[in-house]
């Protein structure tokens, strides 16, 4: 029996109560209002939705604080229930290979697939399936108890002056508050974690050496000279914003001054449709028909200057990945953050400026160039750094198309590497935290990390400091 409790999907099987129990809860706590409404003699002071949303509110949360608590702690403690029961022959493996076990038991009595392994891996997971049903029949009694004990002491509070309005807006303002507190907490646990880990790295390699050195070589803890991914990552972004800045301010300004409304109901979605596309899509893109035809044009490039006797031997790389394919398809994805933002931004510029310019005799053009764009301009270079930081922080396209070679070259044929991509080739495979390998993934992170947001911060300013106020 507790072996079939041990395998039910406690998952689902909480989300569904907690929303019985909570649609439970409300039509009871109406159903109490109503009935006060037509018992007073005077009018209530709250609706009966409130009275409805406040016996469920005191119902759900302490159902949902268990549920969440079993997520966190159930586990853990049927582990630690389990490894004090294990036989004395496992005190010989180490912590890994035991957490590795138990794993494996885990998988096991999660498929019930134990019928062809030995008889002491069977009886642990009957074992462990034993310890998870016990752990779900109290976690299921102590959610039933404290939802009919909420539903009792709540309704029990309802009378014709009781402000429930008030309690139940208060509570919602808390549920707000601590969202926004889960999105702080995330923020500084993200800078945390990089932090102390990049500090660790930093007390094997030195600082000046890591942001100034022209060899990297992490993957045999080496050198660690970062210099050639900072210029492949800004060399990548420099190619994508070449082709992203023009081609969607240019589409901004088309959208918003020169289509027609049926026009832009058509152009402005496709366009968008890019920024809805995966990555890897772009990745497989670039790498299939974007790097072979850039390879074929440097191939042709260097045979022409080879006859013409301008030089020689080959000027361009021609190689099968290169920075020039990931820039280009890299600034096509970045097309529609640009053209979006853009397009808002001069959207936004009082009507009333066109037409004073164009009381001036002034053209279309000559409104567009000397009064819309240079009203629109903060939010323009808002929306350029806003693109950089997406650009610089791309991973799928340049480990599919740039290649991985670490090094600093001006050609934009040749194939370089970002800080991206060594960040996913260093933390891919089975090295342990506390090697400077995998930690200089951290410093890396903490690096980009930080130019992306010396640019997000540059780009608030920027729309701070040079907008225009219009009355």
């Amino acid at each position: 029996m507790l072996q079939q409790l041990g395998q039910l999907p406690m998952g689902w099987l909480l989300i569904a109560l907690i929303a019985v129990f909570g649609s439970a809860a409300f039509f009871l706590g109406r159903m109490r209002a109503e009935q006060l409404l037509e018992t007073s003699t005077g009018r209530m002071h709250s609706r009966p939705n409130y009275h409805g949303y406040y016996v469920a509110m005191f119902t759900v949360v302490p159902v949902v604080l268990i549920a969440v608590a079993y997520a966190i702690f159930a586990e853990d403690l049927m582990r630690s229930q389990l490894t004090r029961e294990l036989p004395s022959s496992f005190d010989r493996l180490s912590p890994a290979e035991l957490q590795s076990y138990l794993e494996s038991v885990r998988m096991a009595a999660g498929t019930a697939a134990t019928s062809g392994a030995d008889r002491v891996f069977q009886a642990i997971t009957n074992r462990y399936l034993e310890l998870r049903g016990v752990m779900n029949t109290a976690t299921l009694a102590l959610l039933g108890l404290l939802a009919a004990g909420g539903i009792f002491w709540s309704q029990r509070r309802l009378s014709q002056n009781f402000r429930a309005r008030a309690v139940v807006e208060n509570g919602m303002e808390l549920v707000l508050f601590l969202c926004a507190g889960v999105a702080i907490a995330t923020t500084a646990g993200i800078v945390v974690s990089l932090l102390y880990e990049s500090l660790q790295f930093f007390q094997v390699v030195s600082v000046w050496d890591f942001l100034t050195g022209t060899r990297w070589n992490a993957q045999t803890n080496a050198e660690f000279g970062a210099l050639p991914l900072f210029f492949g990552t800004f060399m990548i972004a420099l190619i994508a914003m070449l082709v992203a800045a023009p081609i969607g301010l240019f589409s901004a300004i088309f959208l918003s001054e020169y289509a027609s409304p049926k026009a832009r109901g058509w152009i402005k979605p496709i366009l968008e449709i890019l920024a809805g596309i995966p990555t890897v899509v772009y990745g497989f893109f670039a790498l299939l028909v974007v790097a072979p035809a850039i390879r074929q044009m440097a191939v042709w490039f260097n045979e022409s200057v080879i006859q013409m006797g301008l030089a020689s031997e080959p000027i361009l790389a021609a190689q099968p990945t290169s920075a020039l394919a990931a820039g280009l398809v890299m600034g096509i994805m970045v097309i529609p953050f640009v053209s979006s933002l853009s397009d808002d931004v001069i959207n936004a510029v009082p009507q009333t400026l066109r037409d004073a310019a164009y009381a001036l005799g002034a053209t279309k053009s000559e409104t567009v160039k000397q009064v819309v764009v240079p009203a629109a301009l903060p939010g323009i270079i808002a929306a350029l750094l806003l693109a950089v930081s997406r650009a610089i922080g791309e991973t799928m396209i340049v480990v599919m198309a740039a290649g991985k070679s670490a090094r600093i070259s001006m050609d934009p044929t040749s194939d370089l590497t970002t800080i991206t991509v060594q960040i996913v080739s260093l933390m891919t495979g089975e090295t342990g935290f506390d090697d400077p390998k995998t930690l200089s993934a951290f410093a890396l992170g903490l690096v980009l990390f930080i130019v992306t947001l010396i640019f997000n911060i540059v780009a608030l300013r920027v729309v701070k400091k040079y907008r225009e106020k219009y009355e």
